[in-house]
């Protein structure tokens, strides 16, 4: 849907031309080879890989290529990693359709000019830090809640009480300011403390 979304998007606009689709790396990177576009919009996470090793691809064979990576987990982390892949430009996948289409056209004139609308905040908080500082065994349980795990199960998977599991569980909300499991995965995921899971996407 949301790839037709966007054929729709380009096709209005008369600066473009639509002239392939792909729902895979291998798709992708076969069809960038035959096709030859000047701009690819790149999904982040894709059914058999990471679209940052099919940007990184891509811009080792074709250093005038346009690559806007896509993707529906806009942290840090992400921003940075598509910014080292070599992607011209970062976009969450809840901007609005005339963003994609602007930043396909500087990627289209600038291909090794990286943007993205969060990339001076994103800086600053990289250069000051400001997000929770997690403990080794933080990390541990923030990861098991994340597997949907239960008290008992995280408690058995790391030697201790439940009771100690629900005060690491306890401290851990704390710091993400969160009230439940939800709010601290997807604060975690926001901050980067977290990697999303891999879900089939352009």
């Amino acid at each position: 849907m949301i790839r037709q979304g966007l054929r729709h998007a380009f096709e209005r606009d008369p600066g473009f031309e639509v002239v392939g689709e792909a729902g895979s790396v291998a798709d992708a990177l076969r069809k960038a080879a035959e096709l030859k576009p000047d701009v690819v919009i790149m999904d982040l996470r894709l059914p058999d890989g990471s679209g940052l090793e099919a940007t990184k691809a891509l811009r080792s064979s074709r250093a005038d290529i346009g690559i806007v990576v896509l993707t529906m987990y806009a942290g840090d982390d992400q921003l940075f990693g598509a910014l080292e892949a070599g992607a011209s430009a970062f976009v969450p996948k809840n901007a609005p359709a005339d963003e994609v289409v602007a930043s396909a056209r500087h990627a289209a004139s600038s291909p090794n000019a990286f943007t993205a609308s969060d990339l001076a905040s994103a800086m600053k908080r990289r250069l000051t830090p400001s997000g929770p500082h997690l403990s080794p065994r933080e990390s541990q349980v923030l990861r098991l809640l994340a597997d949907g795990m239960s008290v008992a199960g995280i408690a058995k998977q790391l030697y201790v009480s439940e009771s100690t599991a629900k005060t690491h569980i306890s401290k851990l909300y704390e710091k993400l300011g969160a009230g439940n499991r939800a709010q601290a995965l997807m604060t975690a995921l926001r901050l980067g403390l977290l990697e999303a899971p891999n879900t089939p996407g352009l």
